[in-house]
């Protein structure tokens, strides 16, 4: 579905409004705004559940990043950088589950890890991340272990992305040092 030139030529336009509070101007940007969205991600995507996500990514940074749009500039490229950020996110968490991925019936019963010494593991780890100043400890729970971006990491902790690469930098220096530490004893 293609959209017209006039159409798009009245986007700022109705940004604005919508920035000024006109709610339906908002709901009519919004609707006219899916049909490129979803034309630009299936271009990254031929997945249909991805593309809906993506979608949904798109649709919600628009809502949380509307107040940078300037009217006097062209509203598509900013569009564009939006779907740009959101569909890399997407690859990005794709390709950590895919890289990670094994299907269960695949490993041998031996490659299997007992519960008890899976527990030790996970005990050992929260006693790594327990020694750490809250705020590194933080940042690699969200980075790490829920898989945030360094972005939504960020916006999760009103930091910048550079402050939140300085805290897991620091934070995974620190778990090396508490790993070689226990290597010793």
């Amino acid at each position: 579905m293609q959209t017209s030139d006039s159409a798009r030529e009245s986007w700022p336009a109705l940004m604005e409004r919508a920035q000024a509070g006109d709610q339906l101007a908002y709901t009519r940007l919004l609707k006219a705004l899916v049909p490129v969205i979803r034309s630009q991600v299936r271009k990254h995507f031929s997945d249909e559940a991805l593309v809906e996500d993506v979608i949904q990514d798109v649709l919600l940074a628009v809502h949380r990043v509307r107040h940078t749009y300037d009217p006097t500039y062209p509203f598509l490229p900013w569009l564009m950088a939006i779907i740009s950020a959101r569909a890399i996110d997407a690859l990005r968490r794709r390709g950590r589950h895919q890289q990670w991925e094994v299907n269960d019936d695949a490993l041998p019963e031996a490659a299997s890890v007992p519960d008890a010494h899976r527990q030790d593991t996970q005990d050992e780890l929260a006693g790594y991340l327990q020694q750490l100043p809250s705020r590194q400890r933080e940042i690699v729970e969200h980075v790490h272990l829920r898989e945030m971006s360094l972005t939504e990491a960020a916006a999760h902790n009103n930091l910048s992305v550079a402050a939140v690469k300085s805290l897991l930098h620091r934070a995974l220096t620190n778990l090396r040092r508490f790993g070689a530490n226990h290597d010793r004893s």
